[in-house]
């Protein structure tokens, strides 16, 4: 009885111990960002798309975590067996020259893609990084998700040249990575974020005067770039408390005579139509296509939705986005690839899907064509 009563004691005491530090972690580590404040959220009250401290999308989007749906979830996510769900090894990848990502050269116009949805467009004279996760783990702590697929990053942050502008789609920990902002802040001259994700930067260091925070529908220009914030169907959140604090967008810059997209996170709807009409037409577009399941159909586009999409906004190329660096959904890692081929030839629609580190040239030059992902059609 006394081994019991001792044993009892000491599962209580660790218990107790984790729940603490799991309380001093979610409230003082800085990876969780910042709280927003009661001047910033009843300045978000003004916009026409926040409601009861959240921010909601321009059609009804089902968000709610009951623990009812809940724990199904996390339960089929991490005990469920999906064949390919990961690579058997590291995915082809080039490493850009640091000296060729320095350069300045005014008729240089491509997009390099890093992996998952971080992407670096050159264009006139310009340096302009979307969604700079670098980082191994898109979760605050290590256990809570898979691994990035390759170990070794096209480029290290800190290999990158000195930047224009941080654009960020929202605050996503596989967007929006900690480690990476604390890399890059002194190597950039300004962040353009959707309404609210400042707080988060302002909180890791960065100068609140180099922080632009736009609405849907807001414009700016800055060094010659114009930045235009535009809607997207998804969430937010980085962590218990926090959900849809801020707003999340899609992103639409103008620079050296071309018009280009960048969708962010997205489900399909009818945002991009009007994207389309007003902005359009875009000369590339860089389209979320991947981490979607049958579980959050609103919030992430599968294939056919994703071509749609880049029909609706009227470009003349797409690439894909959102995938080949985590496994963050029940499907294999190749699927996005394989069939986002599939369905944009059926569609007519040109795309292009280059290797990790590869770049694409928006001037009229060769486009990667290999096929480095398994071919043949999904069951």
């Amino acid at each position: 009885m006394r081994m019991l009563k001792i044993l009892f004691q000491a599962v209580a005491g660790l218990a107790a111990a984790v729940l603490l530090a799991v309380w001093a972690f979610m409230a003082f580590s800085p990876q969780l960002g910042a709280e927003q404040g009661k001047g910033r959220s009843e300045a978000f009250e003004g916009t026409g798309h926040y409601a009861h401290g959240k921010f909601v999308n321009q059609v009804p989007t089902d968000m709610s975590m009951r623990i009812d749906r809940l724990v199904p979830m996390l339960r089929r996510y991490y005990l469920t067996s999906v064949p390919d769900k990961f690579p058997p090894g590291p995915l082809p990848m080039l490493r850009p020259d640091p000296a060729a990502l320095a350069s300045r050269d005014t008729a240089i116009a491509r997009v390099t893609w890093f992996g998952h949805s971080a992407c670096l467009l050159e264009i006139a004279g310009r340096k302009i990084l979307f969604d700079p996760m670098f980082g191994q783990v898109p979760a605050p702590l290590p256990f809570l998700s898979t691994h990035r697929f390759n170990p070794v990053l096209p480029v290290d942050p800190d290999a990158l040249p000195h930047l224009d502008a941080i654009v960020l789609s929202h605050d996503h920990y596989d967007h929006l990575d900690y480690g990476s902002i604390l890399k890059l802040k002194g190597k950039t001259d300004r962040f353009f974020a959707p309404l609210g994700v400042g707080a988060h930067l302002e909180r890791w260091g960065v100068d609140g005067q180099a922080i632009r925070e736009l609405d849907w529908g807001d414009s700016t220009a800055f060094a010659g770039i114009g930045f235009i914030c535009a809607p997207a169907r998804h969430f937010s959140g980085r962590g218990l408390r926090d959900n849809s604090a801020t707003l999340w967008a899609s992103w639409i810059i103008k620079a050296g005579g071309k018009t280009i997209y960048f969708s962010g996170d997205s489900g399909y709807g009818p945002h991009f139509r009007e994207i389309g009409r007003r902005y359009g037409p875009f000369d590339f577009a860089m389209i979320e296509c991947g981490q979607y399941d049958a579980q959050w159909p609103a919030i992430h586009m599968r294939a056919a939705e994703a071509v749609q999409a880049a029909r609706e906004i009227g470009t003349k190329l797409m690439m894909p986005i959102h995938w080949a660096a985590f496994a963050l959904a029940l499907h294999p890692w190749y699927e996005p690839a394989r069939t986002i081929t599939e369905k944009a030839k059926a569609a007519g629609m040109p795309v292009v899907i280059p290797e990790l580190g590869e770049a694409v040239p928006l001037d009229g030059g060769k486009l990667p064509d290999a096929v480095w992902w398994p071919e043949g059609k999904e069951k």
